[in-house]
C-alpha cells in the first residue's frame, strides 16, 4: 500500500531523509513530487520511523518543504520482452534510443531472485570470442564469470567491443545474445561502443544499459542490476545463451563508496564499505545455468585496477568470487601489442571442463599447458640474458627467446577486425611451438607431437 508524506527531514547529497514513516520496506521505490516535476529514489535505510532514500536524479533545487514523498510499496521493476534486443536503455531501464518504452512482456524486480544452488548446472561448452589468447589459454565457459583486470589507459573498451562483435557459440546450441552494461563511462566511449556495434551489424542481438559519467551516481548502482535482470529474462524465459559484459566495475564500487560515505557508514579498506564483498557477490553470482532451462548467463566484468594494483580491494575481492581472470599488462601494451594480455597471471578455472575432445580439439589442453610452461621459461631466459648477455646463452635458451618473440607478435597480436576461430588459434600455437625442439615439449602427448609438430 502506498503512503504519502508532505515534507522531508533533511537533504544530504543524493540522500533525503523522511521521518514519521510506517510500513516502509528496504529497496522500496519512492516518488518525489516537486513543483516542476517528479523524481524517483529507493529506500536504502530504515531506523525506527525514519527512512533514508537515495534519489536517482540529482537533488539540486529540492527543499525540505516544497516536496511530497510517496512510498510505492514495490521495488524497482523493469518491463522485459524479446523486444529489448537491439535497444538502448539508461541506468534505471528507461529507453533512451528514441524507440519508445517496452509495452509488452513482464515486469521483473531488478534485485533478481537468488538461484537455488541445488538447481545450478555445472558450466560446460565454451563461448568463442575470436581472440586467440582468450580462446586458447583462458577459455570462456558458458555459465562462467571471468573478469578482465585492466588499468587506466589500457584498451579494455576495445577488447570488450571486439568480444561483443565476435562472440558466438557452436552451431545448433541455441540462440545467443549480449547484454552490455556501461557504468560511469565518458560520452566518447559510449559513442564508440554504439558506432562499433552498429558498423559491425551486431546491434540487433545486443541490449545496452548506459550510465554516463555525468549521470547520477545512484543510478550507477542500479545499472548492472537492470542489465542482469534483462539477462535473466532472456536466459530463463526465452531460453537464450547470454553473455553479460559490465564495464567498469571500479566506477560502480566508487559510487558505492560515495553513497556509503553520505550515509555515514563505517568505512572498510581504502574507504570502501565493509559489505563490498557481498555487494559484488550479489552481481557476480547472477551468472550460471539452471536445471530445466536451456539458457545460460556468462559474465565478463571489466575493472580498472587503481595504480595497476592487483591487490587493491576491488580486483582482490573480485578474484575470490569469480572463476579466474584475464589480466592486461601495461608492459606488453607498451610493446605495441594488441590485445596486451599477460597470460602468466591469467587463468580460467573452468576451462578444463569445456575444452578438448568433443568441445574444441583433442590437443587443446596439452597445447595450453605447454604454452604456459614455455612462456614462463622465456621470462627466466630474459632475466638470465640481462645478466650474462644474449651471446652467452645456450642454443636451447636462444630458441626460447625466439619462441617468446613469436608468441607475442604472431599468436598474441591480432587485429581488431581479426576474428580467429579456435582451430586457427591452435594452428598458430603449433607454428610457434614448433620453434622449440621436440624434447622441450614435455607437456604434450607424443601422439599430438607426431600429428601437429611442424619441424
Amino acid at each position: 500500500m502506498s503512503r504519502e508524506y508532505l515534507s522531508l527531514k533533511k537533504i544530504e547529497g543524493p540522500l533525503v531523509v523522511v521521518e514519521g514513516v510506517e510500513g516502509v520496506s528496504y529497496n522500496e521505490i519512492v516518488e518525489i513530487k516537486l513543483k516542476d516535476g517528479l523524481k524517483h529514489g529507493k529506500v536504502v535505510q530504515i531506523q525506527d520511523d525514519v527512512a533514508v532514500v537515495q534519489v536517482f536524479e540529482n537533488t539540486s533545487g529540492m527543499t525540505v518543504d516544497d516536496v511530497s514523498v510517496k512510498f510505492t510499496g514495490r521495488p524497482l521493476e523493469i518491463k522485459l520482452s524479446r523486444e529489448i534486443l537491439g535497444r538502448t536503455f539508461n541506468g534505471i531501464g528507461e529507453a533512451i534510443d528514441g524507440g519508445g518504452p517496452i509495452f509488452t512482456g513482464i515486469k521483473l524486480d531488478v534485485n533478481g531472485s537468488p538461484i537455488n544452488p541445488v538447481a545450478r548446472r555445472y558450466p560446460r561448452n565454451y563461448i568463442q570470442t575470436g581472440i586467440s589468447a582468450i580462446d586458447t589459454l583462458t577459455t570462456l565457459i558458458r555459465g562462467q564469470k571471468l573478469p578482465i583486470f585492466s588499468g587506466n589507459g589500457l584498451p579494455h573498451n576495445k577488447i570488450a567491443a571486439q568480444i561483443v562483435k565476435q562472440a558466438k557459440i557452436a552451431e545448433g546450441e541455441g540462440e545467443f545474445a549480449v547484454v552490455f552494461a556501461a557504468m560511469g563511462i565518458k560520452h566518447d566511449d559510449a559513442h564508440y561502443f554504439m558506432k562499433t556495434f552498429q558498423d559491425s551489424g551486431v546491434l540487433d542481438r545486443v541490449v545496452m544499459f548506459m550510465n554516463l559519467a555525468d549521470d547520477p551516481v545512484v543510478e550507477r548502482i542500479v545499472t548492472p542490476r537492470c542489465a542482469l535482470t534483462a539477462a535473466e529474462y532472456l536466459a530463463f524465459y526465452e531460453n537464450m545463451n547470454i553473455l553479460v559484459i559490465m564495464t567498469d566495475i571500479t566506477s560502480y564500487c566508487e559510487a558505492l563508496r560515495e553513497i556509503s560515505a553520505a550515509r555515514e557508514e563505517v568505512p572498510g579498506r581504502k574507504g570502501y564499505p565493509g559489505y563490498l564483498y557481498s555487494d559484488l557477490a550479489s552481481l557476480y553470482e547472477r551468472a550460471g545455468m539452471v536445471e530445466g532451462s536451456k539458457g545460460s548467463i556468462t559474465q565478463i566484468p571489466i575493472l580498472t585496477m587503481p595504480n595497476d594494483d592487483i591487490t587493491h580491494p576491488i580486483p582482490d575481492l573480485t578474484g575470490y568470487i569469480t572463476e579466474g581472470q584475464i589480466v592486461l599488462s601495461r608492459e606488453i601494451f607498451q610493446k605495441n601489442i594488441y590485445p596486451p594480455i599477460n597470460i602468466l597471471p591469467s587463468l580460467s578455472r573452468l576451462m578444463k571442463d569445456g575444452i578438448g575432445e568433443g568441445y574444441t580439439r583433442d590437443d587443446h589442453p596439452d597445447v595450453a599447458n605447454q604454452i604456459f610452461s614455455s612462456y614462463s621459461r622465456v621470462q627466466e631466459v630474459i632475466a638470465l640474458a640481462q645478466v650474462i648477455g644474449e651471446d652467452e646463452l645456450s642454443d636451447v635458451d636462444r630458441k626460447y627467446l625466439e619462441f617468446g618473440r613469436a608468441f607475442e607478435y604472431k599468436f598474441l597480436t591480432q587485429g581488431f577486425e581479426e576474428n580467429r576461430d579456435i582451430i586457427k588459434s591452435l594452428e598458430i600455437a603449433w607454428d610457434i611451438l614448433s620453434i622449440l625442439p621436440k624434447n622441450e615439449l614435455d607437456r604434450i602427448n607424443p601422439k599430438f607431437i607426431d600429428e601437429y609438430y611442424r619441424g
